[in-house]
């Protein structure tokens, strides 16, 4: 792992405040959006989650892997980056500033984008298979669309978008067509703070997966409403618990103090069907090395639980299914714990199987999590309970992966350190797919 010391004078800090209003003034015209909105697709070969935004001049769809706790926008920029609006970030400059970018780098080959020389780099991290390289910090046009939180408005654009440069290998492990990473993380570069810079709104943003490979989710940028159909606004039913900064950053290589970008949630207790289950609790904090405590992550597809935890879980969800009358069936990788769908019966939140409740904060608030979320149908006579175990010492010990995540709505608040999120949007007979991606001009 590098380490590396790092300084943020306040000159610097000065000059960014200068350049961040002169560039995004540029890139808000007289429309100024209250939000912003952008499809999210789910792969079914990898179980990524892709977005596709506007990128350079001329604008190019750019189809990418969105990474809920990444740092940062990254595309490959050795493969067909032609832009006549790129500029790399130069040594000591804002950018370099904000994107927490020391030295300065220099490029023996023909000046391109992702190769000049006096510009600082950051390293663009593949959080899917946790590779990573030095790439230099530039800036580009990007353009998304703006939303009334019913339907896609006007596009607008942002003249100095801060990315980095990654490289072709790095998209090994990535959805097929994917150039990239869209880091939705809390730095001051993740795509929310610099939407959120670039036109005023509060920095905050929501995603709502979908289940379906075949029909979007979507994300918003700014506040609510958050209109599905039939005219629901799922900005009106949240839960609300805080949000929580591992000290310690999560990223293959950081600079000495910095913390993690993911976003951390504090689980008290896990129950099922409504009992609590024994754990130790110890690895349900976060300690001062940045070990232990629970994320949320779209790029893990399943939820990953510490050994001894998944241990725990996987018992107890056993015991309260034979309960039920469900009885058990032989594995199926990637799951230790499959099921007969015999006495297993559909319900509006999935199959009728055990609940289970991550109680946050208190007894009283608590994240449900019903079969449509729990479950994975591996055949039509066998589902499986869709957690999987992470080993022992991991570096967070609760990983709330994108099955889990699916058709709910969570709406991260980076300005108030606060999450909030709806439980299955089922409940409610709407969907992640339910947004209506029909423009209204």
């Amino acid at each position: 792992m590098s380490m590396a010391s790092s300084s943020l004078p306040y000159f610097l800090f000065s000059s960014f405040l200068l350049f961040i209003s002169a560039s995004y003034a540029a890139a808000a015209t007289s429309f100024r959006p209250d939000a912003l909105v952008i499809p999210v697709s789910k792969d079914a070969s990898t179980l990524q989650y892709l977005t596709t935004i506007h990128q350079r001049t001329p604008l190019v769809p750019v189809k990418l892997v969105v990474d809920l706790g990444g740092q940062f926008l990254w595309v490959d920029c050795d493969r067909n980056y032609v832009s006549s609006s790129y500029r790399p970030a130069r040594c000591g400059s804002a950018q370099c500033s904000l994107a927490r970018a020391s030295g300065c780098g220099e490029c023996y080959s023909a000046p391109r984008p992702g190769c000049n020389n006096n510009t600082c780099a950051v390293l663009a991290d593949n959080t899917v298979t946790r590779t990573g390289t030095s790439g230099e910090l530039a800036s580009d046009v990007v353009s998304v669309e703006s939303t009334d939180g019913s339907n896609p408005g006007r596009v607008v654009s942002v003249s100095k978008f801060i990315f980095s440069c990654g490289s072709t290998f790095l998209l090994e492990g990535l959805a097929g067509g994917a150039v990239g990473m869209a880091g939705l993380g809390r730095t001051k570069i993740g795509l929310p703070s610099q939407f959120a810079s670039a036109f005023s709104f509060h920095r905050k943003f929501a995603i709502c997966l979908s289940n379906s490979a075949t029909a979007n989710g979507v994300a918003f940028f700014g506040g609510g409403p958050y209109r599905l159909l039939p005219n629901i606004d799922a900005s009106q039913s949240l839960i609300y618990t805080p949000l929580y900064i591992d000290p310690v950053s999560t990223a293959s290589a950081y600079s000495q103090g910095e913390p993690s970008a993911e976003y951390f949630i504090r689980v008290k207790s896990i129950k099922i069907s409504e009992k609590a289950i024994k754990l130790n609790t110890s690895l349900l904090s976060i300690d001062n090395e940045g070990v232990g405590g629970t994320k949320i992550s779209t790029v893990n597809p399943y939820t990953v639980l510490e050994s001894s935890i998944y241990k725990a879980f996987t018992k107890a969800f056993i015991s309260a299914a034979a309960a039920i009358n469900i009885t058990r069936a032989a594995a199926v990788a990637p799951f230790d714990v499959c099921f007969s769908s015999k006495n297993v019966y559909s319900t509006r939140v999935g199959p009728s199987v055990p609940s289970i409740d991550l109680v946050l904060q208190n007894e009283s608030v608590y994240w449900r999590i019903f079969g449509a979320n729990s479950m994975v149908y591996v055949s039509d006579k066998v589902l499986c309970l869709g957690f999987v175990d992470g080993g022992v010492n991991p570096r967070t010990s609760i990983v709330i992966g994108g099955k889990q995540l699916e058709d709910n709505l969570l709406q991260f608040d980076i300005a108030t350190s606060k999450l909030g999120f709806s439980s299955s949007l089922l409940f409610r007979r709407t969907t992640c797919a339910n947004f209506n991606f029909t423009s209204n001009p």
